[in-house]
């Protein structure tokens, strides 16, 4: 028999504050995170704006020459992870730590550093480039800094899967755990991609919103007017453990994972597959694998980029999934405020669910004004609600195809 997983941690470097509290207060409360970006001069640029983490000090949790040695990235999954790791009261010791695993994906990794060290590659020549150049680049250095800070031998790897990624990273942590590999592990994605070679790759690609003469406006997931995404960076941290271990120890436990479905679309680099069917099959897997119908399912958090594209197909999927009950599921979507945070979007978004269940409220999409016709299921719009949400299904649909749906439920004997 399977075995049961639970979150009992949960940590979060956002767009609206570096804590839980903080971006569920901001949520809450509509409050947009897009802002004019100040990490570079965006003034060249078609996009000028992004959802910056204001205030982020690295040496809050780390010393100086760890954050030297550290990408921006690493730096917060870092920061988030201590949350977590605190909020869950977990002790990894010599009886436990090789029980105690580590996945944090990052969709671009150190982008930051890459750019810097070309830079001084081209101005200064190969024999200035920094020894710690690779570490402070590879995506999966964030797993190995989080498990040497807190000496979490078991398994230990990154994902990387572009808007999928840290969804993956929860869903195969939950499987671990469920088929005996780990009694615990430490679950999530980070992303620091507000950089001009990161920014300037998405302006190329046209998938980013132009409306830099109202950046607070321009995240308008599955409104007839949106027109991109709106990049962003943080980090989000689950803790996860087996339910007898986390009860041995007399763990906080927040929610239980309940089900995972990860597919791919086989179709396109960047569009989805028509009608949203590969999101579609990964909704079905994750239900199938908790026992649950559509029905039981009491709110979704979506994808919800502000593509054209994206916001179609998944209201598709979903009304393919749901039917008639497709209706009346209300559904949200984070990165209307928050943004995409790309590789770590997934862990946040999971955080919210679990939010959700927590407090029986469902935050809004925000900037949702002008309904379009095919996008026409009930957003939350720009007002939170009330609800008793016991199941909450949340979805990841990344470049390349690939797709993840996780449902978590309140916690029950």
């Amino acid at each position: 028999m399977a075995r049961r997983v639970v979150v009992t941690g949960m940590g979060a470097i956002s767009p609206l504050g570096l804590d839980v509290p903080t971006l569920w207060k901001g949520l809450l409360e509509g409050r947009s995170g897009a802002a004019p970006i100040t990490l570079f001069d965006p003034s060249p640029y078609d996009t000028r704006f992004a959802c910056e983490v204001k205030g982020f000090d690295p040496l809050n949790y780390m010393d100086r020459k760890e954050a030297r040695r550290s990408d921006r990235y690493t730096q917060m999954a870092i920061a988030a992870a201590e949350e977590a790791m605190r909020n869950s009261g977990l002790k990894i010791d010599a009886g436990n730590a090789e029980r105690v695993g580590v996945i944090i994906g990052s969709g671009v990794g150190g982008l930051i550093t890459i750019r810097q060290q070309f830079e001084v590659l081209i101005t200064k020549g190969p024999q200035s480039v920094s020894p710690f150049t690779i570490p402070m680049i590879i995506g999966n250095m964030a797993a190995g800094q989080v498990a040497m800070r807190y000496g979490a031998k078991g398994i230990n790897f990154c994902t990387t899967s572009a808007c999928a990624t840290s969804a993956h990273a929860i869903g195969e942590a939950f499987e671990a755990i469920r088929r005996g590999a780990a009694e615990a592990i430490i679950a999530g994605g980070s992303e620091a991609p507000i950089d001009p070679f990161g920014v300037a790759a998405f302006c190329a690609a046209r998938a980013l919103s132009t409306r830099n003469d109202a950046p607070e406006k321009a995240c308008r997931p599955f409104d007839a007017r949106r027109d991109g995404f709106v990049m962003a960076e943080g980090a989000g941290i689950l803790v996860l453990e087996e339910l007898e271990f986390a009860r041995r120890r007399g763990a906080p436990i927040l929610a239980e994972v309940l089900g995972y479905g990860a597919t791919a679309d086989a179709y396109h680099i960047t569009a989805p597959a028509p009608e949203g069917e590969g999101a579609a099959r990964s909704m079905r897997l994750a239900l199938k694998q908790a026992g649950l119908q559509p029905t039981d399912v009491d709110y979704i958090n979506a994808h919800g980029t502000s593509t054209p594209l994206n916001d179609l197909t998944e209201t598709q999927a979903i009304k393919a999934v749901f039917g008639e009950y497709a209706y009346r599921v209300p559904i949200s979507s984070t990165k209307s405020m928050v943004g995409h945070l790309l590789g770590a979007a997934g862990a946040v978004e999971s955080i919210v669910c679990i939010q959700t269940i927590l407090t029986g409220i469902i935050h809004p999409t925000i900037n949702y004004e002008f309904p379009d016709p095919e996008c026409d299921l009930d957003y939350v719009p720009n007002v939170p609600r009330q609800a008793d949400v016991r199941i909450a299904l949340t979805n990841s649909l990344g470049f390349g195809g690939h797709n993840v749906t996780l449902i978590f439920g309140r916690y029950e004997e």
